[in-house]
């Protein structure tokens, strides 16, 4: 079995590999029956996916009725308006199967304008807490990539308490200072607050730079 370690505050006991709903993105429900069979077969307790995986809600939902008990479960919208993000979490909910998640989090949240959307008056951002007071969700996280999320994340947190922030971490990105140094910024505040850490991207071979783009990653 998988050892488990708290998440950060909330309360959960996580396992230290969470299974990430984005590679159920075209597979056929079939193949998802058997992934999700391993899940439960090597205990791994949180899942983690997003309204923008492709079918990846779809191919959990039908196991969400019979073992909704045995997981963390987490979405993510990346509407960035109040009534796109409630819209859009509502249809997650459906997609589901469930009345409620774990957690919903603000998903990508790096570009700065997008940021000031979502963040300010009429913004995502009071969805998820009016969605959390409805106890449609417990908690909220916020996630992103690219080298700048580090520093977005302190920002995020500096303005609205997360319960979690989702990010790359592996060697080729910390021989960015930068990165490097906005990384451990944002572990400080963190370790500070207890918000959970969720880490990405863990094996890396280098950037894309001008290589073309095979993934949908920030790394190859």
């Amino acid at each position: 079995m998988i050892a488990q370690v708290p998440f950060g505050r909330t309360g959960h006991l996580s396992t230290r590999a969470l299974f990430g709903g984005a590679a159920f993105w075209q597979t056929p429900q079939a193949d998802a029956d058997r992934i999700l069979d391993l899940l439960l077969e090597y205990g791994i307790n949180h899942i983690d996916t997003a309204a923008s995986y492709g079918d990846s809600e779809l191919r959990i939902g039908p196991w969400m009725a019979q073992h909704r008990a045995k997981f963390f479960l987490a979405t993510k919208t990346d509407e960035r308006t109040y009534q796109g993000a409630k819209d859009q979490f509502h249809r997650s909910l459906e997609r589901l199967r469930v009345a409620s998640v774990d957690m919903i989090q603000m998903h990508y949240l790096v570009d700065p304008q997008e940021w000031d959307v979502a963040m300010g008056p009429g913004g995502a951002l009071e969805a998820l807490i009016e969605a959390r007071e409805q106890g449609l969700t417990r908690f909220i996280g916020v996630t992103g990539h690219d080298i700048s999320v580090a520093a977005m994340h302190k920002r995020s947190l500096e303005r609205f308490d997360f319960d979690s922030v989702l990010l790359p971490y592996n060697f080729v990105l910390l021989q960015n200072p930068q990165y490097a140094a906005d990384f451990e910024a944002l572990m400080a505040l963190c370790r500070e607050r207890n918000v959970a850490v969720q880490a990405i991207k863990l094996i890396a071979q280098g950037g894309w730079d001008n290589q073309p783009h095979t993934r949908p990653s920030t790394s190859r």
